[in-house]
């Protein structure tokens, strides 16, 4: 008897980034529509993750926080292949490609995440957890207006926020020895639970995280700013596990500290370079993506970042930075002579 061939089993395959936002947008995600996927994700930087993605013809995909712009060339050749993709996130990107087969939710509003546009979509589902996703990406305003509306006290916002803030500083790194546990291994834990409170309740990993954070902010708080005027400061890190765990929330830290300043942290790398993670002022988050751009690194309007400038490009980035004009009418005053 001939026999006949095997159909391929249909397969579903999460992208996201590793820290609290791609996290909780895909959590969100999974506790609607519990089926078994395959997570794809990474530390902060890892931005090009839709590469490692081998998908095609009635393979459903979902990416969420990560850049369309970064990505578009595997984007193309996922659709091309016949694999279904919806894609949630907030960068900025040039143009969303028109395709059958691309469901995009994209808003780069600087009073928006992923996890928020996760929740948009789902109606509200699973609200706490989107609240966790903003507050790791320092929407504080936000996200604490949103847990109010749940009816939560101001015990409970903290305990989300402490979880949020956790989440997003285990996502910086060079690499998952740097961090506490891996993003994939997170996400093991945090799906578990319908309510990210339940979480706090009977894990111990955020207690866990937020313990380290502290220890990581503690050692960066001794450091004093590389450069500052009256509306900005810039702060140099060695390179250090510490260091590569802390330059993200510490950009938080500080911005909440002072909203009124824009900051930014350089810190040095094995390769002789730096990485550099910037701050918008909160009072007016928007040029840190333009800014980045400038010097190849990209982002947010209110936060981006540098994955690698030369040390001799540093005195030019500072000169830049010094002189840029933050809010909705960005401009940085400096020319550059040629």
């Amino acid at each position: 008897m001939q026999k006949l061939p095997l159909l391929s089993a249909r397969r579903h395959i999460d992208v996201c980034n590793g820290d609290a936002d791609g996290l909780c947008s895909i959590v969100q995600w999974r506790l609607h529509e519990p089926l078994a996927a395959s997570l794809v994700t990474g530390l902060k930087r890892e931005i090009a993750l839709l590469d490692r993605v081998q998908a095609g013809q009635g393979d459903d995909v979902l990416v969420c926080d990560l850049s369309m712009q970064r990505n578009r060339q595997a984007l193309m050749r996922l659709l091309k292949g016949g694999a279904r993709v919806r894609y949630f996130d907030h960068h900025e990107v040039d143009d969303i490609p028109l395709h059958p087969k691309l469901e995009a939710h994209i808003d780069v509003a600087s009073d928006v995440c992923t996890s928020l546009l996760m929740d948009r979509h789902l109606e509200g589902q699973f609200r706490a957890w989107a609240v966790v996703g903003a507050f790791g990406d320092n929407l504080t305003e936000v996200a604490d207006g949103l847990a109010t509306g749940l009816g939560l006290g101001v015990e409970d916002r903290r305990r989300l926020r402490t979880l949020g803030e956790a989440i997003n500083y285990n996502a910086y790194g060079d690499s998952e020895q740097d961090v506490h546990i891996a993003p994939a291994h997170l996400y093991a834990i945090l799906i578990r639970y319908r309510d990210p409170l339940a979480l706090l309740e009977h894990e111990s990993i955020g207690h866990e995280l937020e313990a380290l954070r502290q220890d990581d902010l503690r050692q960066a708080a001794a450091l004093m700013p590389h450069w500052e005027d009256t509306h900005a400061s810039a702060y140099l890190l060695p390179d250090a596990p510490w260091s590569r765990r802390v330059i993200g929330c510490l950009g938080n830290a500080l911005a909440n500290a002072q909203p009124q300043r824009a900051f930014a942290i350089l810190k040095a790398t094995e390769s002789g370079g730096l990485v550099v993670s910037v701050r918008a002022p909160l009072c007016a988050p928007k040029g840190a993506g333009e800014l980045c751009r400038r010097f190849g690194g990209g982002g947010r309007s209110g936060a981006a970042g540098i994955d690698h400038l030369p040390v001799q490009e540093m005195e030019k980035f500072l000169q830049v930075f010094s002189v840029t004009q933050w809010g909705e009418s960005f401009s940085p005053a400096f020319t550059e002579q040629r």
